[in-house]
């Protein structure tokens, strides 16, 4: 008699023997392609970080997990991070604009810091003048709140050897920000220490909307936090503080030079390097 099974069908690789293998396409710019999820079609802005941005004929962009799960003129593909391109000839220039210092070491860490509000200010600085502040030798730290200044600066004095250039949110006239700013520079220690800041009421508003592909910030209700107003402003989830840890992710994600932030925010921060390195 024949054997109707001549195999075994649970043998090892069964699962794999009928799927089909698909073709790997480069996440190169501009290159329209399907969510097959939700059908969301969008040509592909930028990589990072296993990520691709994708934006829509409205203007709308989104962001989603570099692999399979996307359609090519109907077909299945599998995203992958495009090769990285050899310097192009010249001199190159860093997130900031400024140009590029090849085969250099970081500097030695001048005594002078940079101090900002929070880990997103200082995670947005280091990642657009990061390259700079190596070069220069200049570190960034993180005050948890203008509030703690005056403390810090009585713990640690400065001097003109050891500068404090300092970065504030909401720096404006009648703001609480605005008073300790003021009494700061009135103080001992004015001569020494250089207060800025931006006019937005969180870093988060110094990435341009056109970056992270809205049309603007979302107002926020007075009461209400305001990056848990944000997210919900946008439909992005905002149940805990993980959410707005994602949240703020996908915007830092949406940063990849100086012009993706507001004048307002470029023009304070080299001013503050300048301070620190004079």
């Amino acid at each position: 008699m024949d054997d109707r099974y001549p195999t075994d069908v649970l043998a090892a690789g069964w699962r794999e023997r009928n799927t089909k293998t698909l073709a790997e396409v480069p996440a190169e710019r501009d290159t329209v392609v399907e969510v097959a999820e939700d059908g969301f079609c969008g040509a592909v802005t930028s990589v990072e970080g296993g990520l691709v941005e994708l934006e829509d004929r409205a203007g709308r962009r989104r962001m989603f997990p570099l692999g399979p799960g996307f359609l090519i003129d109907g077909e299945a593909v599998r995203l992958a991070a495009p090769p990285v391109a050899p310097a192009a000839a010249g001199r190159a220039r860093t997130a900031s604009g400024s140009f590029a210092v090849a085969d250099q070491r970081a500097r030695i860490a001048r005594p002078s810091r940079i101090l900002v509000e929070g880990k997103h200010d200082a995670e947005l600085v280091e990642k657009v003048w990061g390259d700079d502040l190596r070069v220069e030798g200049v570190v960034v730290e993180y005050l948890e709140g203008v509030d703690l200044l005056s403390g810090l600066l009585e713990a640690e004095p400065p001097t003109a050897e050891r500068r404090y250039g300092v970065l504030v949110d909401h720096l404006v006239p009648g703001s609480k920000e605005a008073r300790i700013a003021a009494d700061v520079a009135r103080s001992r220690h004015g001569a020494h220490v250089r207060i800025v800041g931006h006019p937005f009421i969180d870093v988060w508003q110094c990435v341009t909307p056109r970056a992270v592909g809205i049309t603007a910030w979302p107002e926020v209700p007075r009461g209400l936090d305001w990056k848990t107003g944000v997210c919900r402003g946008l439909g992005w989830p905002a149940r805990d503080k993980a959410d707005l840890a994602r949240a703020w992710q996908r915007i830092l994600a949406s940063v990849h030079s100086y012009r993706d932030l507001e004048p307002a925010l470029l023009g304070r921060v080299e001013e503050l390097i300048d301070f620190v390195t004079a």
